[in-house]
């Protein structure tokens, strides 16, 4: 998993202890009294991106490390497992909504590692045959312009969705281009929206005004590097002539300004609310009246979720006791009185789930509220429908102890997109009827590893505080308790994001199959038991993620699964930032570690990349308290000489503007200089998933799973 990109967490989806607190206090006290001044970071020259010290050091790197895998005579095969798997054509296209009867996707494979973006009938879909129309062939248009250009999507103007704002990052940056295409001529607008490389916002008005939130003029950006001023552009427009409507603070945290459009079925815009990031999870949000900006009442921890039978949804990430509110419910308003008395909100209860529930999904189609929820990390489906004064929630009949996410939702009709998956079950696409019926599957993902000798099981561990934290194991049937099993765990822990049994396409063929075990654990600071979860672990609270991983490690040798000679584990991004702290804290329990493009300096952080928007996360060095919480854990500052480490595999991208390259870097440097074997890859391209294309994907995962191989099984 990685840091997701949009409003609302570090994808998509957005959501203290007095004793923790006073010891963070006394501890900082301690360390401000006796501390000397820092020295001066030796590696510092690492953070400037593609500085020529820095990458001569990554390059050096690459050519020191790369040949200690790819020499294995395992990787060969690996890789071609890998790719296989990557570019096969009979894959489950990613298919959404794009106006009446019509679908769309981008789809990559070994002719397109870079991809197509094209569409199709929902008739021919249905039957089995599709009759795709390329609307973009991005192989080509890389070509034709000489760029390295990555696909970042298509925002496409309701109901008829025939014009889009089409996003181009060069080599997989978050900065994109954006501009203008015509679905119906399939080409580029002449003279149409276009917008230079940037961190834009942006949304559709109507045919010819956007919301833009962008940098209107050099430095116009908070300390994370994102915009925070809003203007109205008209078609045919010099961007330095759009009209301003909302002005956020250069101070401010969090991902920068936001907007949410909300329309009626009929593309007709009812509201547009601004949100204005104030750190990571807390916002202010404003609906424009014309162009005035009116506060919302609402908590500051809490996502509108779209709109659907004149009602504005809404899911709480707090308490809102004035309103006799929880925090993880999903709630409701009458938009006429929303913007008739912003100030003055009175929510309505949708949705309350219970202490082993989680609302993971919130989507509306023309006239049902569609709410994926989890139970104990295990998926459901509710459509609920709006009467005189209540809803009424109606389950789906789908797969049982599956992962269920809805991939897309009509406005034209309640017709759904549903993406079923277990770990053993091949991913399969169902059509749904939100307004009743029962759903048909549409297309399975035919195998890619014979799953009929594992089995999944779902167990508990206890971690320090004495909180349940569940983790699932994948394991051949035959596995003998005997603590020799080459053991992988995987795990994420922040930003409220779920992580939850899928497919195990690559692992499975890569993994699994050559005698391994997959674990995934589903400590604190994710979503699987809603925002109480995920807030359980927030800034001096830290420790509690942490805690909860070594608790699941220590149950994997306790149940005589593994041994810490036989187990290895891998996190990416937020989960990079767990692997550094794993390496540092416990690194007798691992013999492989795979730190995936990772946060590592920890008290330099809010000055690195887009660090200072993740404060809300981790909490904020120049505070005291926090301070001393991050110093405590920050893997950068506790890698210490004379320590069992275990022989590290790092891996970044220089194209990162996310999770800055600096991190890995300073981190490998550091090994190096106390005398430590590891190995390190830094992919030129590929932005935050380490990956400009397919090709590069299976090269990553070949490395990844060769490393794992020489520790854990040789």
């Amino acid at each position: 998993m990685s840091l997701p990109a949009r409003p609302g967490s570090i994808g998509r989806k957005q959501t203290v202890g007095f004793r923790m607190r006073l010891a963070a206090t006394v501890l900082a006290g301690v360390f401000l009294m006796a501390a000397a001044p820092e020295p001066p970071d030796p590696y510092a020259y690492m953070e400037e991106i593609e500085g020529a010290q820095a990458l001569a050091f990554a390059r050096a790197e690459n050519a020191r490390s790369l040949p200690q895998l790819q020499n294995d005579p395992r990787y060969a095969g690996l890789y071609a497992d890998a790719l296989t798997i990557a570019t096969a054509k009979d894959r489950i296209p990613g298919v959404y909504f794009a106006g009446a009867g019509t679908l769309r996707d981008y789809w990559q494979d070994a002719d397109h590692v870079r991809g197509v973006w094209r569409q199709t009938s929902l008739a021919s879909y249905r039957a089995g045959q599709p009759d795709w129309a390329t609307l973009i062939d991005l192989d080509a248009l890389a070509k034709a312009e000489n760029a390295n250009w990555v696909w970042k999507g298509a925002d496409c103007l309701p109901p008829d969705d025939r014009y889009c704002l089409v996003s181009l990052s060069d080599g997989g940056k978050d900065a994109v281009v954006v501009r203008e295409f015509d679905t119906q001529t399939k080409a580029f607008v002449d003279g149409g929206f276009d917008l230079p490389e940037g961190k834009h916002r942006f949304d559709w008005i109507d045919r010819d005004t956007l919301l833009v939130v962008t940098e209107w003029t050099p430095g116009e950006v908070t300390a994370s590097g994102y915009p925070y001023i809003a203007k109205l552009l008209k078609r045919g427009q010099p961007l330095a002539d759009a009209h301003q409507v909302f002005y956020g603070q250069k101070d401010d945290g969090g991902y920068g300004v936001g907007s949410i459009v909300l329309r009626d079925p009929d593309g007709k815009v009812q509201a547009v609310v601004i949100q204005r990031p104030l750190d990571t999870f807390n916002a202010e949000y404003y609906v424009l009246d014309e162009d005035r900006p009116l506060r919302l009442d609402l908590p500051k921890k809490s996502t509108v979720q779209g709109y659907v039978s004149g009602r504005m949804l809404v899911s709480l990430e707090e308490d809102w006791p004035e309103r006799g509110m929880k925090e993880g419910d999903l709630v409701d308003f009458d938009l006429k009185a929303v913007k008739k008395t912003p100030g003055a909100l009175k929510p309505s209860l949708v949705l309350r789930p219970t202490l082993s529930q989680s609302v993971e999904q919130v989507a509306t189609t023309r006239d049902r509220l569609v709410v994926a929820l989890l139970d104990n990390v295990k998926g459901r489906l509710l459509s609920l429908k709006r009467g005189a004064s209540r809803w009424t929630a109606t389950p789906l009949d789908l797969p049982k102890d599956s992962t269920i996410s809805i991939a897309s939702a009509s406005d034209h009709d309640d017709q759904l997109l549903l993406g079923v998956t277990s770990f053993l079950t091949p991913s399969s696409q169902w059509l749904a009827d939100a307004a009743g019926g029962p759903a048909a599957e549409l297309k399975a993902l035919p195998p890619r590893f014979d799953a009929s000798r594992f089995v999944t099981e779902q167990f508990w561990a206890t971690s320090k505080d004495g909180t349940q934290v569940p983790y699932f194991v994948v394991h051949a049937k035959d596995m003998k308790l005997d603590g020799t099993n080459p053991t992988l765990l995987y795990a994420y822990g922040g930003f409220l994001v779920s992580q939850t049994p899928a497919y195990a396409a690559t692992t499975g063929k890569l993994w699994l199959e050559k005698g391994g075990v997959f674990v995934i654990a589903n400590i604190r600071g994710g979503g699987e038991f809603g925002p109480r979860w995920h807030n359980a672990g927030l800034k001096l609270n830290r420790m509690r993620v942490y805690d909860d991983f070594f608790a699941v490690s220590q149950d994997l040798i306790d149940r005589k699964i593994t041994n810490p000679k036989k187990l290895g584990i891998m996190g990416g991004s937020n989960g990079g930032l767990l692997m550094g702290v794993a390496l540092t804290k416990h690194p007798e329990l691992y013999n492989a570690i795979v730190i995936q493009v990772p946060l590592f300096d920890m008290i330099g952080y809010t000055h690195i990349g887009a660090g200072a928007s993740w404060v809300g996360e981790y909490g904020d060095p120049a505070v005291p308290a926090e301070r001393a919480m991050l110093m405590s854990y920050s893997p950068y500052q506790n890698l210490k000489a004379g320590q069992p480490y275990p022989k590290v595999f790092l891996e970044t991208s220089t194209k990162d503007d996310r999770v800055h390259p600096a991190h890995a870097r300073k981190a490998a440097a550091r090994l190096k200089e106390l005398g430590y074997d590891y190995l390190y890859y830094e992919n030129i391209d590929g932005g935050h998933a380490a990956a400009a294309n397919l090709n590069e994907r299976a090269m990553r995962q070949a490395l990844e799973y060769t490393y794992l191989m020489q520790r854990l099984m040789d």
